[in-house]
């Protein structure tokens, strides 16, 4: 080989050479800018081409009690899905599956006939079903674990709690109000697609886990919600009423201790009850309150100065013509002090403090206690109620709307109004959510009481108090709200039905109603009972007062709220002594000449109260108390108000609340 030939070799070698090292330099440079460059940008094309994310539902924020008992939480169960391009015997499949998830055979052909890699069967079934369904061992059929709202008390606060659906969204009560923050972070299960873009599920579906949502602290009290409502169901069989409503507040702060709603339902299973059972009927409903408006009523009198307990009025023998119209008493009166017209609940009375007051200062007062627009509750689709501008009102407006008629109010305006009174005189803000915790734990948002404003004076208060505990008294209308041990102060109300449809009013339809709060001097609880259509006996003092009576001896039981008097016990014996605010006292039984024939103990009604309660106020009785079981008391050997001995043996059984 001569020179050239050599030369020429060389150079093609050198050539080759750098064309290597320049395609090792492409090579490389493409390969720096694929791998380094644009590293995140293409892996994540590649996961959108090579993966599929299914949304699932993500873990919402559990729902407490004020004492952090469980209302909602979230729990993870199984879904079914198939691939429905691998299923070759569908019906052997929808035969087998049928049964067990409780689809009909039709339906689950229709999901396995899909030209798809994956569907859906069924989602969040029980894990009874999961465990049938997997033990059928079927090819191409999966499962995914997602999150399910379940409420451990089914009914207990069901209108409150709400409930969500199947995104899971919040769709009623507060689920809906604070779905923002309830609401987790979307989670979603993967699925890998193959070379020519179908889904890849044969080894199940991998999770990719969201965000807890933030939970709720309520001012709620299970366990008075749970006395309310079963209070409540028991008044609502015994009036055969349609529906109810009872509503527990501390009337101090504004925090609702308790809102129960009959008929009840279960938000586990809302979808198999009509759309009308969710409602929270304390909040969105509106009627006409009847007699317990008297109390507003009067509260403004004697803040305006226009009446004092002892004025007189003629109540017109119970008829009273007021233009065209009359309005009548159920019993007639003659001349009735303010104090008795509130207390024996006289329309024509209240009608006449009405035109003393006027129209506009009546309207005032209306707007002042809260009527006529929301109370600004965090609870969804509240109802502001109807009140006219006073100057539509007709000729006998004045006195219609002075006792209850022709202005429709809410349960929560009700309530709330009612302790501006035993708030002496402030109105408070009604609310539910105490504080939003994150799932580290830390308060995000806390909500303390806030006075909206003051409406009556304290000294107003206090008259108007005095005032209301008549209605409970001998001669009252109220009297089957009274106690033992504590001073109610309350009112009743009975309202005929207005006919929306072609006005006037409906015949034998009617709202029964009693408001109260007690201890009256240092007022606990305030609490609204409202029957709604009561067959038979309709007036509030027979069918909402017993309520009332039932749920506030066992909430100041459970409070621990100790009797503020001496308890006045129906027997024979002409003198008798009950317990008092700190300890029982002794009963001295007099014969007709005045004589002390013997000593003994008057035996209390031990009902909801706890071992430590019981022991408490029996500490210097003299009685030998024997305990059996654990929890709230439910039986007693001696019946309650019953003189006993010293020495005496007593048993109470205890149980734990069910």
């Amino acid at each position: 080989m001569n020179d050239k030939s050599k030369k020429w070799l060389k150079l093609r070698i050198l050539l080759v050479l750098m064309g290597f090292v320049l395609v090792t330099i492409t090579i490389s440079a493409k390969a720096y800018q694929l791998h380094v460059l644009r590293n995140e940008e293409l892996s994540e094309l590649a996961n959108r081409q090579q993966k599929r994310g299914i949304p699932v539902a993500p873990n919402r924020g559990a729902i407490y009690d004020r004492n952090r008992e469980d209302l909602a939480v979230s729990i993870d169960v199984d879904s079914i899905y198939a691939e429905p391009r691998k299923i070759t015997n569908a019906s052997e499949y929808a035969g087998k599956l049928s049964p067990i998830l409780g689809m009909s055979e039709k339906a689950l052909k229709r999901k396995f006939a899909l030209n798809r890699h994956f569907t859906w069967i069924k989602r969040r079934i029980t894990p009874d079903q999961s465990m049938r369904v997997q033990d059928l061992k079927l090819a191409s059929v999966g499962f995914v674990r997602e999150s399910k709202r379940f409420h451990p008390n089914r009914e207990t606060a069901a209108s409150i709690v709400g409930f969500v659906g199947l995104d899971p969204k919040g769709l009623e009560g507060l689920e809906l109000q604070y779905d923002d923050y309830l609401k987790g972070e979307a989670a979603f299960s993967v699925v890998e697609r193959d070379a020519l873009g179908r889904l890849i599920c044969s080894n199940g579906l991998g999770r990719r886990d969201g965000l807890t949502g933030n939970d709720l602290i309520l001012t709620i009290d299970k366990t008075i919600q749970y006395l309310a409502e079963e209070e409540l169901k028991k008044g609502m069989i015994k009036a055969k009423a349609k529906r109810g409503i009872v509503i527990v507040m501390d009337p101090r702060n504004g925090q609702l201790l308790a809102v129960a709603i009959y008929p009840q339902f279960n938000p586990n299973c809302f979808w198999e009850y009509p759309a009308s059972a969710w409602r929270n009927r304390a909040i969105t409903d509106s009627f006409e309150p009847g007699s317990t408006f008297k109390v507003f009523l009067l509260a403004a009198s004697l803040e305006e100065g226009i009446v004092s307990r002892n004025n007189i009025f003629f109540c017109e023998n119970g008829r009273y013509r007021v233009g065209k119209e009359t309005v009548h008493d159920i019993h007639p009166h003659a001349w009735l002090s303010v104090k008795n017209i509130v207390k024996v609940s006289s329309n024509i009375g209240a009608g006449k403090i009405g035109e003393e007051l006027g129209k506009k200062k009546l309207y005032l007062y209306i707007r002042k206690f809260g009527f006529g627009k929301k109370t600004g509750i965090d609870l969804p689709g509240e109802t502001q109620g109807l009140v006219r501008p006073c100057d539509k009102w007709s000729r006998i407006a004045v006195d219609t709307i002075s006792f209850g008629q022709g202005i429709s109010v809410s349960a929560i305006q009700l309530i709330t109004g009612l302790s501006v009174i035993a708030n002496k005189g402030r109105l408070m803000k009604p609310y539910v959510v105490k504080r939003i915790v994150n799932p580290g734990g830390t308060v995000i948002k806390e909500f303390k009481p806030q006075v909206v404003g003051r409406v009556i004076s304290e000294e107003t208060a206090k008259e108007v108090t005095y005032i209301l505990k008549s209605t409970v008294l001998k001669g009252g209308t109220g009297t089957t709200a009274s106690l033992d041990g504590y001073e109610v102060a309350g009112k009743t109300g009975t309202a005929q039905k207005a006919d929306l449809s072609s006005g006037g009013y409906l015949k034998n339809k009617y709202v029964a109603s009693f408001m109260g709060f007690v201890p009256a001097d240092d007022p606990v609880v305030a609490i609204l009972v409202v029957i709604d259509e009561p067959s038979g006996n309709y007036y509030g003092g027979q069918t909402a007062a017993p309520v009332f009576k039932t749920i506030a001896e066992r909430t100041l039981h459970y409070l621990d709220v100790l009797p503020t008097k001496a308890v006045a016990r129906r027997s024979a014996t002409p003198s008798k002594k009950g317990y008092g605010s700190r300890k029982s006292q002794n009963l001295k039984v007099k014969g007709s000449s005045g004589t002390t024939r013997s000593k003994r103990f008057v035996m209390p009604d031990f009902s909801g109260m706890s071992i430590r309660q019981v022991l408490r106020l029996m500490h210097d009785s003299k009685i030998d108390i024997r305990i059996i079981g654990s929890g709230k008391a439910m039986e007693q050997s001696f019946r309650p108000g019953s003189p006993v001995k010293a020495g005496a043996k007593c048993w109470i059984k205890f149980q734990q609340p069910s």
